[in-house]
């Protein structure tokens, strides 16, 4: 575990045998989806997510928010089992899905309008919660673009707007889909720091799955590579590069030796039968 995370601290998500398959029949076959997910991650950690295409990041997502309960196994987030969807939780993906007809400062809002506790009292402090929207959107570097709409925006504007959307209501955990997967590498790198500064600063957990190991590397405190579908955690690396960490780090030999290291599990898992790959633990 990274230092930036104390080991003193209480358990924020804690999967336990986690299994699941997607429907009945699924079950009576013994298809799952994921399967024997332990997972402990500490308050306040940052955590990403790697494997090969199909191997189940997705559905870990979901069981994670409360989306998805599973078919055996126990999950608790912040101390409290999980029955239904998290109201601790904000999510951003991939395609920003900003409403085209809202600003940028009312797609941000949305949360809030639909979101208990908040909902009952938005008519009445909706200009406290426009001038929170106006300040996190500033800190993204989104001050000046908050009355534009979706169309005005770049990629990289729209990403930002929908990462503060995901964090306007202030949630104790954070949980990122290939984010930045269709964005140029300038404004991914970008990104990237705006969100290592937002993460520093509020220290929410995350949950981030990417195709990207360098970004994994750069973000999280910890890996988890997962194997081919059914999914389940094969290898956990802790990232032990001090914090911050700036762009110049990608660049250095101990980084890319990390790199070139999740690579060579996830090539493992790709060339092995699913037997061998599940005996690979560490």
């Amino acid at each position: 575990m990274s230092d930036s995370v104390l080991p003193s601290a209480p358990l924020f998500v804690d999967f336990d045998d986690v299994w699941l398959a997607y429907n009945e029949q699924m079950l009576k076959e013994n298809h799952f989806a994921v399967e024997a997910i332990d997972l402990k991650v500490r308050q306040g950690e940052f955590i990403a997510i790697v494997g090969p295409s199909g191997c189940g990041k997705s559905t870990f997502m979901k069981l994670a928010t409360g989306l998805k309960m599973p078919s055996m196994g126990k999950i608790k987030i912040d101390g409290q089992p999980v029955t239904g969807p998290l109201k601790i939780s904000g999510m951003a993906f991939q395609a920003p899905s900003l409403l085209p007809w809202r600003t940028t400062v009312d797609n941000v809002l949305l949360p809030l309008e639909i979101v208990e506790p908040f909902r009952s009292s938005f008519k009445s402090k909706r200009a406290e919660y426009v001038e929170r929207a106006r300040k996190l959107l500033q800190k993204v570097g989104l001050g000046g673009y908050e009355d534009k709409f979706p169309w005005q925006l770049s990629g990289g504007m729209q990403q930002r707007a929908s990462i503060c959307r995901a964090l306007i209501h202030e949630p104790k955990m954070l949980l990122l889909d290939e984010p930045f997967g269709a964005l140029d590498a300038f404004t991914r790198e970008e990104l990237w720091c705006i969100l290592r500064d937002l993460w520093t600063e509020q220290r929410f957990n995350v949950i981030l799955v990417t195709h990207d190991l360098r970004e994994s590397v750069f973000l999280a405190d910890t890996v988890y590579v997962m194997s081919k579908s059914p999914g389940r955690f094969v290898v956990q690396r802790s990232i032990d590069l001090p914090r911050p960490r700036d762009l110049e780090l990608t660049y250095t030999k101990e980084f890319t030796d990390i790199v070139h290291e999740l690579r060579s599990h996830i090539g493992a898992i790709r060339q092995t039968p699913r037997s061998t790959a599940e005996r690979e633990v560490v």
